[in-house]
């Protein structure tokens, strides 16, 4: 992968963004939380981003074509339902972007490509099982190198503890 792209979200013309990646995970909604209400506060713009893996039945005709179509149309809808909920907690508009490929990979790329990212917003899960997957691989892999902060919201704070931080 090349070298990230200079930041330049704070330059004339350009706004930052806090960037969240949106799964299933019970923690998402604690990440676009804060995000979005650290954004209304600072004039920043939220963006949010779902992946999907390719299909394991590619090798079946249409199959695998099918399964790709089904995937990116959950995720859309995943995506669509955390832009509404940003906007009626926060009026941020967010941005909504879907890409297929390993979620690491595909978010490394996007921060890559986007300049005017500021932050990766993520959050721990509230339970004893562990920080969550993406939380524990950016860890452990490239946290030290990671090209913009990267802020993890502890998955038990509630909204009005979010709202005094954020």
């Amino acid at each position: 992968m090349s070298a990230p792209r200079p930041r330049r979200c704070y330059e004339p013309g350009h706004k930052p963004k806090f960037l969240v990646v949106v799964d299933e995970a019970d923690e998402t909604d604690r990440a676009l939380y804060f995000a979005a209400r650290r954004a209304a506060r600072v004039g920043a713009a939220v963006t949010l981003l779902a992946t999907f893996s390719p299909g394991e039945f590619q090798h079946w005709f249409g199959v695998g074509e099918v399964a790709r179509e089904e995937a990116e149309a959950e995720s859309s809808a995943r995506l669509a339902r955390f832009a509404a909920r940003a906007r009626d907690m926060a009026g941020v508009e967010a941005e909504a972007v879907v890409r297929k490929g390993d979620r690491s990979e595909e978010l490394r790329r996007l921060i890559d490509e986007d300049e005017d990212v500021a932050l990766l917003v993520l959050a721990a899960s509230a339970g004893g099982k562990g920080p969550g997957p993406l939380v524990s691989a950016l860890a452990q892999e490239s946290a030290g190198a990671f090209p913009v902060p990267i802020v993890v919201v502890p998955g038990a704070l509630t909204d009005e503890e979010i709202d005094r931080l954020a």
